[in-house]
């Protein structure tokens, strides 16, 4: 009996972005990088960038991603990098590199919390759940995570 061809696995590369992101004010007063706002700023421990004073928002245990500091703090190799206490820049920090699983290492370094895009993201195998094998974006969430195996929302049977 011949054995039958399996299909070339599929790899997923990052959407091309500009490597800067710039929201401009249209006055002289400093704007929120991220959405541009000129009210309540502080600025952000890791790279100094102007951004909303927002955190006292954020309701524990909401998982709500409408604060742009939590959102850069938590979810940007910049501010993963900062918050590891890693030395020198995120952008070519081998901790970083290798410490983070490749698909989340992308997303972090792609995102829209970021100040500064990641040039050229590695390609990666998406994620897929090891009883249906349905595509997770583990950036989006939705998933439970037990060892290596990924279950998607569908299998957690949570809901």
């Amino acid at each position: 009996m011949a054995k039958k061809k399996q299909a070339p696995k599929r790899m997923f590369k990052a959407r091309p972005e500009p490597a800067r992101r710039v929201v401009a004010s249209t006055s002289n007063r400093p704007c929120c990088g991220l959405c541009g706002k000129t009210k309540k700023l502080t600025k952000t421990e890791c790279c100094g960038q102007w951004i909303c004073d927002d955190e006292d928002q954020y309701q524990l245990f909401s998982y709500a991603r409408n604060s742009c500091h939590r959102n850069h703090r938590r979810y940007t190799l910049c501010g993963n990098h900062f918050n590891e206490g890693h030395d020198g820049h995120w952008q070519d920090c081998v901790k970083c590199r290798e410490g983070i699983k490749t698909e989340m290492y992308v997303y972090y370094g792609t995102n829209e919390n970021n100040f500064e895009t990641l040039r050229n993201p590695p390609s990666y195998e998406p994620t897929k759940c090891h009883k249906c094998g349905t595509v997770i974006v583990l950036g989006d969430g939705g998933y439970s995570v037990l060892g290596d195996n990924y279950s998607c929302i569908e299998c957690t049977g949570f809901f």
